[in-house]
């Protein structure tokens, strides 16, 4: 196998205080892989900017004036993590023969592109990157994760457990990935439907190597809805089969309405029909609000807008 140009796209939101840091260690890591000929000097950081309200873009500029091994790509708003991914993955993939998609706050230890290197020369074409335990980080996250990827495989979603979106894939995969046409886009997902010959990499995670996280709880949460909603209509059915049960609790409520009655007992028990009110309230809201989850991505994929917007790209 040749020596393979390999480009390394990160997505940055608001990292100004982050880049420097992650640049110096990208530039050491292509360094030392060009030097082990592990890797072709045409090698690159592909560096895309998701309409960041700081200074990222002008960190991004410096830094290609500098070294050109680094290429900058602008979006002109922001698209969300999933979208710059995608800019990213599309603007780069006829230049390299794989590529390695990182956050820019390198918690993620680079190192593990090593060992995704060695399994792209024994014929992998996709590689995750797996976190050996969530140590690091606290309970509740810990536990919401864990949660998640176990609903998900309830949900029939196929996912690579405790595997985010650090991975490489090679030209063919990537080629492959960028054919899928929706616009509500769940990567983890999507990926493994590829079918391509896959391979793992434990590694452990580390804090942030400079700002604050941009995955607040709400960005997590909207992200688990995503990924559900976008993988599984198993939540519609539970809805239904949720509405048989109701309707089941009502005959058994007039039932007792009825035997009531008969038994003599005249005043009717208010708790009991408010409860029933409430109850089946709740349940109407909720499968609207979960119906209404699908038909607004119905809405979203028969717009068919674009997934980002470029404003600029440097090489």
């Amino acid at each position: 196998m040749k020596i393979p140009v390999l480009y390394i796209v990160i997505p940055c939101y608001n990292e100004e205080e982050a880049l420097p840091i992650t640049a110096a260690r990208m530039a050491e890591l292509l360094d030392e892989m060009t030097r082990k000929g592990l890797i072709d000097e045409k090698s690159r950081v592909t560096l895309v900017d998701d309409g960041s309200r700081d200074r990222t873009w002008e960190v991004i500029c410096a830094l290609n004036a500098k070294d050109k091994r680094f290429e900058g790509v602008k979006l002109a708003h922001n698209a969300g993590h999933m979208n710059a991914l995608w800019a990213g993955m599309r603007m780069v993939c006829d230049s390299c023969d794989a590529l390695v998609t990182i956050d820019a706050d390198l918690q993620d230890d680079v190192n593990a592109i090593y060992g995704f290197l060695e399994k792209y020369r024994e014929g992998c074409d996709v590689v995750y990157g797996v976190r050996n335990d969530r140590s690091s980080d606290t309970a509740f996250k810990r536990s919401t994760a864990q949660g998640f990827y176990k609903l998900m495989k309830k949900l029939g979603v196929e996912m690579v457990y405790n595997a985010a979106d650090y991975r490489l894939l090679s030209r063919r995969a990537v080629e492959a990935l960028l054919s899928f046409g929706e616009v509500n886009m769940f990567l983890r997902g999507m990926v493994p439907l590829l079918g391509f010959k896959t391979a793992e990499v434990y590694y452990e995670r580390g804090e942030r190597v400079a700002g604050e996280s941009k995955y607040p709880l709400k960005k997590m949460v909207a992200f688990a809805v995503e990924g559900i909603t976008s993988f599984s209509n198993k939540p519609i059915r539970l809805v239904t089969l949720l509405g048989f049960v109701c309707a089941l609790l009502g005959a058994a409520m007039a039932v007792y309405v009825i035997v009531s009655l008969v038994a003599g007992h005249s005043v009717a028990g208010w708790a009991s029909t408010i409860m029933s009110i409430w109850l089946l309230g709740g349940l109407q809201l909720i499968a609207l609000g979960m119906i209404g989850e699908y038909v607004g991505k119905i809405y979203m994929e028969t717009k068919r807008r674009p997934k980002f917007i470029l404003e600029e790209y440097r090489k």
